[in-house]
């Protein structure tokens, strides 16, 4: 039986206040530490500032003019399409790919960037989060790297997709 796809987490985030987009506010709640948003906020808000003067500088013409276009592109490019899941048959465990649904895309892409930017040392996080935002959303970066790394290994144990159900 498939579980509830009406959770009070749906309907209970409230759209960031300066651009108002659910995602970007759960991408802060996902930055927060120790239930500090406005330090979350602090960081993201800075990030696509950084962002946003890369922007001015870029001259090709194809480029996002907004952060929140880097910043949507960006989760759209590290969100993964399979995943493999350890299962246990027969007395051995196998990797078996399996498609991931749309929310636990979102999540990973989430985990993903703010892992890559945190592994980072030396520089303010709001920095090395516009550098990973940006990079992700050109197809490149640390987690693009993981992306890939991931669906490689969901192909490489395609023999094993008749275990999913």
């Amino acid at each position: 039986m498939g579980r509830k796809s009406f959770t009070a987490a749906n309907t209970q985030l409230r759209p960031d206040p300066r651009f108002g987009d659910i995602v970007l506010s759960r991408f802060i709640n996902c930055i927060m530490f120790d239930g500090k948003k406005a330090v979350a906020q602090r960081v993201v808000y800075d990030a696509f500032e950084i962002m946003q003067q890369k922007l001015a500088k870029e001259t090709a013409p194809e480029a996002p003019k907004f952060a929140l276009e880097v910043f949507q592109k960006a989760i759209e490019n590290v969100k993964p399409f399979v995943e493999v899941r350890s299962k246990r048959i027969g007395g051995a465990n196998y990797q078996v790919p399996m498609q991931v649904n749309r929310k636990r895309q979102q999540s990973l892409a989430f985990r993903w960037i703010i892992e890559a930017a945190r592994g980072e040392k030396g520089r303010p996080m709001a920095e090395r989060l516009a550098d990973e935002l940006y990079s992700a959303a050109k197809g490149e970066g640390k987690a693009m790297t993981t992306r890939d790394q991931t669906h490689r290994m969901a192909e490489a144990n395609r023999a094993f997709a008749h275990f999913a159900n």
